[in-house]
């Protein structure tokens, strides 16, 4: 079976040295929903991707302003496999991934050529996120790993996307949201046939120990540990409470810098696609500088963050 990403990246900015501290964007979703999309659909924020894609671009403006050092692309939810579902074809689904990242790059480059963005900010970064086969399922899988299928099946999935993906030239991969040991050896063998940017993987997590799908996390990190392209490994969409127990797990099992980047408030149920209101609403913020001091050097926020979240973490986190 073929395998790999075949096609090289056409990076366009620095890449950053596993040392650096880089500050992520928050929840795209979140902030698309906020400026009045209506994202309960099966591509999920890819569908303002096919909508009205400015203002995907707009939003990682939003993100860079607030202090973001790297921007996420829209691309989480986008598949083949699911716009074929919805009467799409595949060159629909190749020109929304591609869209994704090209959106991304236009939305850095123009913050970048501004010389008041310039003062004192490394030039910012554009990942091209590659979400896990359970969020083109859309059933709540992404947070359990039960997907029924067998690893060919995941390989066929990741790999034409990958490959879309890379040729639009990000500067790094997002392989984000992972659930399980299984993906994460599928996507290790992918990045392994192929060249390309850097990459990070991040894992959802049950509790303070474990994978979604119940794997220890010194496990799924250990097999990382000598992947080239898997610069940064580490947790996101988990709640912040578990942050600080998760990353001496990822970093002493793998050897390499960690990448947090946990919900804001609240649970999701992926049931009823709704989130359910937390006991007590986290301050990433405050909670910060201990993920810094434990090992993390990319952080940001995932679901229900938005840009003062992503501005907050900047101020406690100085260079």
């Amino acid at each position: 079976m073929e395998t790999g990403c075949a096609i090289s990246a056409r990076s366009s900015a620095a890449e950053p040295a596993p040392a650096d501290l880089l500050i992520l964007d928050g929840g795209l979703a979140t902030e698309l929903e906020a400026a009045g999309f209506d994202l309960n659909h099966a591509l999920w924020s890819g569908r303002v991707l096919f909508e009205e894609p400015e203002a995907v671009e707009a939003a990682h403006r939003r993100f860079l302003e607030a202090g973001a050092d790297c921007v996420i692309s829209a691309s989480y939810q986008v598949s083949f496999e699911g716009c074929r579902q919805l009467g799409l074809n595949d060159a629909d689904a190749a020109r929304a991934l591609a869209r994704s990242v090209e959106l991304a790059l236009g939305a850095r480059d123009r913050f970048a050529a501004d010389a008041a963005n310039r003062r004192g900010r490394r030039r910012p970064l554009v990942a091209a996120s590659v979400g896990p086969y359970g969020a083109f399922l859309a059933d709540g899988s992404e947070y359990t790993g039960r997907y029924g299928v067998g690893e060919d099946v995941l390989e066929a999935f990741h790999r034409r996307r990958l490959e879309v993906l890379v040729a639009a030239g990000p500067d790094l991969l997002a392989i984000e949201t992972i659930p399980s040991a299984q993906e994460a050896r599928v996507l290790r063998r992918l990045l392994d046939a192929g060249d390309g940017p850097p990459a990070w993987m991040s894992f959802t997590c049950l509790d303070g120990e474990r994978l979604s799908d119940g794997a220890p996390v010194e496990v799924v990190a250990a097999g990382l540990a000598d992947c080239r392209r898997v610069r940064w490994v580490g947790v996101n969409c988990t709640p912040p409470r578990l942050i600080s127990l998760l990353i001496p797990r990822f970093a002493a099992a793998s050897g390499k810098p960690v990448v947090v980047y946990p919900n804001g408030d609240g649970v999701w149920d992926p049931v009823t696609k709704t989130w359910e209101a937390p006991e007590d609403e986290p301050d990433l913020a405050k909670l910060a500088p201990e993920w810094r001091r434990l090992g993390a050097k990319l952080i940001g926020g995932c679901c229900r963050t938005r840009p003062n979240d992503i501005r907050r973490i900047r101020a406690a986190l100085p260079p």
